[in-house]
């Protein structure tokens, strides 16, 4: 893998790869490189190792067929398919840099943009055209995208656009284009469906596999954490001020998620920007823009962004929600740690979640570092290291004349001043946020008594997924909207947790609990009972009840 093989390109890709500093090729671009001149290839290689570039390499032949310069704009030469809107603009943008000195002109067509602006481009001419598989067919339906002068055909992530349903329309592209083109597939796995497009729209395909499923990303630190399920969003401030990145990404479920995260976010003082799919592309394209210009450090998206989205100075993402497979953790963590910069992906694991959590890390092949949830008091000790950094540095620089005459007028002592530049350094920093402890078990509650008696409930969360009473009691008092006093015993059990509750407010405490949404409501909440009706029982003259014993006894299983 050395200089030499770019030696064998075309002097005006030779020079755009020199003005980007690529001093060597990636391993996935070095097999494209390598391969023998027009073959079909089926290439599988980990997210973030360079394939926009290594199929802009490999399209070289095809497009330029030794000569420097490509020719007049007409019908397309190079047809490039990508699942989403914002893998394909951004594949067109790799593209325009590297052909920009070879002449080449980029069309994009794609969903949410303005289709008669696409059409007018095509009647115009181009060398490539790059674009998502409903625009593209539609274009060619339409009679507005004519294949007929085809050299090659890219698929970019094919096994993403199998899974989003594209295969009728990646079918109909395909049967449109020359029976004499190149196919190079993309793809992160090579699954059972993808094999078999490769067989039908492929000949003698080589089979380049540049990163096997088993190899977790060198360039990826991973890292999971246990979080009480109700400080999810107060670990994620922490962890966004514990490890300060230049520009992170926070995935979340769904949109209503999205939506909540970046506005608490940005309440809290984050540069916060969000990405979901109802938005308009006009919209996500402001939002990568103020991401890629500094003016915005945290992207907070669903999974719409766990492809295609290059952002080079992304240095941390940050699992808010779980991940619904191993694809997909592999697919959001792949966002950092791209192009040799390193990065890092925190799994936030509630509680309740971490046997799915470890199953998940397993079926991707991933060896998470387990790490302590980011408290408020490293957030503070990291921000002292930081702000006397910067404090120091700031004193060392020689001050202005101006400045040094203002500075004089000051009769305020050394250290004083010291505090006071502190201070600014620390005013715009968002305050840290308090969690629940849970590094260790705590002994049980001890039981409350009521005057009006008490009703027995039982949640699904046991002493084998984290259950604590320091975090169960305020979980318990948020999800059914009662406070401390009106929670009695607490026991966890091996598979399940019992706990008490105020028999004068256990019909509300039951309704709220039904009533919950989102996180908590992943936690089922039962009566082991029935509620007694309102009003308080007459009061038992007999022995008080020994802590932990049930104010009314477990039903028995009916006998079958």
């Amino acid at each position: 893998m050395t200089r030499a093989m770019f030696a064998n390109l075309p002097k005006p890709l030779r020079d755009a790869l020199a003005a980007r500093d690529y001093a060597q090729p990636t391993p996935v671009q070095a097999a494209v490189l390598e391969a023998p001149p027009g073959m079909d290839l089926l290439v599988s290689a980990k997210t973030g190792s360079g394939k926009t570039v290594a199929f802009g390499l490999g399209l070289a032949q095809d497009l330029l067929d030794g000569a420097e310069w490509l020719g007049a704009p007409g019908l397309p030469l190079a047809l490039v398919i990508a699942p989403t809107r914002e893998l394909a603009l951004q594949v067109a943008t790799e593209l325009k840099w590297l052909y920009a000195e070879a002449r080449g002109q980029i069309t994009t067509c794609v969903g949410g943009m303005d289709p008669v602006a696409e059409r007018r481009m095509l009647m115009r001419g181009t060398h490539i055209v790059v674009g998502t598989p409903g625009r593209l067919r539609d274009h060619i339906d339409r009679g507005n995208l004519e294949l007929s002068a085809l050299k090659a055909v890219v698929l970019d992530e094919a096994d993403e656009m199998l899974d989003m349903g594209f295969r009728e329309e990646l079918e109909a592209i395909l049967d449109a284009a020359p029976a004499t083109r190149r196919t190079l597939m993309f793809s992160a796995t090579v699954p059972k469906p993808i094999a078999e497009m490769a067989r039908r729209y492929q000949k003698d395909a080589l089979r380049l596999a540049v990163s096997t499923g088993g190899e977790q990303h060198g360039d990826i630190a991973h890292q999971a954490t246990l979080v009480a399920p109700q400080d999810m969003e107060r670990a994620v401030v922490n962890a966004l001020r514990l490890l300060d990145p230049t520009l992170a990404m926070v995935f979340a479920g769904t949109r209503a998620e999205v939506a909540r995260l970046s506005g608490s976010l940005t309440e809290r003082g984050f540069s916060t920007v969000a990405l979901s799919g109802e938005m308009s592309q006009a919209e996500r394209n402001r939002a990568l823009h103020l991401l890629r210009d500094g003016r915005a450090r945290v992207c907070v998206a669903t999974d719409v962004a766990a492809r295609g989205l290059d952002l080079p100075d992304l240095a941390l993402v940050i699992h808010a929600d779980l991940p619904r497979d191993p694809e997909t953790l592999t697919h959001r963590s792949g966002r950092t740690g791209r192009a040799g910069r390193k990065g890092t992906s925190l799994l936030m694991v509630p509680l309740p979640k971490r046997r799915i959590a470890e199953r998940l890390l397993q079926a991707a092949r991933i060896n998470a570092a387990w790490v302590p949830a980011p408290d408020a008091d490293a957030v503070r000790a990291r921000d002292a290291e930081r702000l006397l950094e910067r404090a120091r540095a700031l004193a060392a620089e020689t001050p202005e004349e101006a400045d040094a005459a203002l500075a004089a007028q000051f009769d305020a002592p050394a250290p004083a001043l010291a505090a006071a530049l502190i201070k600014l350094l620390r005013g715009p920093l968002p305050a840290p946020e308090e969690l629940a402890d849970i590094s260790q078990r705590a002994a049980p509650v001890a039981p409350r008594r009521h005057e009006s008696g008490a009703v027995w409930f039982h949640c699904d969360v046991g002493r084998q997924d984290g259950a604590d009473p320091k975090w169960l009691l305020p979980f318990l008092c948020k999800r059914g909207h009662v406070t401390r006093d009106s929670i009695g015993t607490i026991r966890i059990l091996s598979r399940e947790t019992q706990f008490e509750v105020a028999a004068d407010v256990a019909h509300r405490f039951l309704e709220a609990a039904n009533r919950a949404e989102g996180k908590d409501a992943e936690v089922r909440v039962e009566p082991m009972q029935p509620i007694p009706r309102a009003g308080p029982p007459p009061r038992s003259a007999g022995p008080e009840r020994r802590p932990g014993k049930p104010l009314y006894p477990r039903p028995k299983p009916k006998s079958r």
